[in-house]
C-alpha cells in the first residue's frame, strides 16, 4: 500500500505544480528543448525572482531538473524530465522543410542527431558546426555502426553555408546556442554534453541514447512542407 500511496503523492505534486499557469507555459517552453532561467523570463516576459519561484517548485514535484553550461559555466539549463509527465504533447512545429542539427565542430552531436533523424522519421536532416572539424570524430563513426547507421567521416561543414530559410535549426551544444547570435539562430537547444571530453565509447553511447530519446519526443511535433519528404 505504501507505494500506491507515494505513487498517488508523486501524481499530486506534478498536477499541483501544473496548476499555475506560468508554470505550465514553463513546461511548455521546456518541452522541445532546453533553455536557462534567464532564457524563460525573456520568453514569457515573467520576473526573474518569479521565474525562480515557478522553477523550484516544479524542480521539487519532478518535472525539470538543473544543469549548468558546458560553455558559459556561470549559467545554468533547465531540462524536463519527460518521463515524469507522459500524458504532456509538445506544440507542433508546421511547415518544417528541414532538420538542421548544429554543434560547435559538427564531429559527433550534431552528425548523429542528424543520421537519428532521418533514420527514425526518413525525412531530411542535415549537420553543422560553428568551427568545423576536418572530419568526424572516429568513436562518433563506430558508435552510429554500431546502431545500424553511417557517417561520412569527411563531411563537415559550417552553419553559413547549411541552413536554409526553412530549416528548423536545433542547437545539440551549449557553446552553439550562446555563440549563434546573429541571423542564424537556433530555434530549440539540447544541452547534450560533448562526449569528446571523455573520448571513451561508454561517453559515445550515452550521447546517442540522449539524442535518440530528443528525437523520439520531438519528431511528432514536427510538420514537414510538402515535398520535402523522402520518396
Amino acid at each position: 500500500m505504501k507505494v500506491e500511496l507515494d505513487s498517488l503523492a508523486g501524481r499530486a505534486r506534478i498536477h499541483a505544480a501544473l496548476g499555475d499557469p506560468a508554470r505550465l507555459a514553463i513546461v511548455d517552453a521546456l518541452t522541445l528543448g532546453d533553455a536557462s532561467p534567464g532564457e524563460i523570463a525573456h520568453g514569457l516576459d515573467l520576473p526573474t525572482n518569479l521565474v525562480a519561484h515557478h522553477v523550484k517548485v516544479l524542480t521539487e514535484a519532478g518535472l525539470v531538473v538543473k544543469g549548468r553550461s558546458q560553455g558559459d559555466k556561470r549559467r545554468t539549463y533547465l531540462r524536463l524530465r519527460p518521463e515524469a509527465l507522459p500524458a504532456l504533447a509538445p506544440p507542433p512545429l508546421a511547415g518544417v522543410g528541414r532538420v538542421v542539427f548544429v554543434c560547435t565542430r559538427n564531429s559527433a552531436r550534431s552528425q548523429l542527431a542528424a543520421a537519428l533523424w532521418e533514420d527514425r522519421t526518413h525525412t531530411p536532416a542535415a549537420s553543422a558546426g560553428t568551427h568545423p572539424a576536418s572530419r568526424v570524430h572516429p568513436r562518433a563513426v563506430a558508435v552510429a555502426g554500431r546502431h545500424g547507421l553511417r557517417l561520412d567521416p569527411t563531411a563537415t561543414a559550417h552553419v553559413t553555408d547549411v541552413v536554409r530559410d526553412d530549416d528548423l535549426l536545433i542547437a545539440v551544444c551549449d557553446n552553439a546556442h550562446e555563440g549563434l547570435t546573429g541571423p542564424v539562430r537556433p530555434r530549440l537547444h539540447w544541452s547534450v554534453p560533448d562526449p569528446v571530453r571523455v573520448d571513451t565509447d561508454e561517453a559515445f553511447e550515452a550521447t546517442f541514447a540522449d539524442l535518440a530519446a530528443r528525437v523520439e519526443r520531438v519528431a511528432p511535433a514536427v510538420t514537414t512542407a510538402p515535398g520535402d519528404r523522402h520518396d
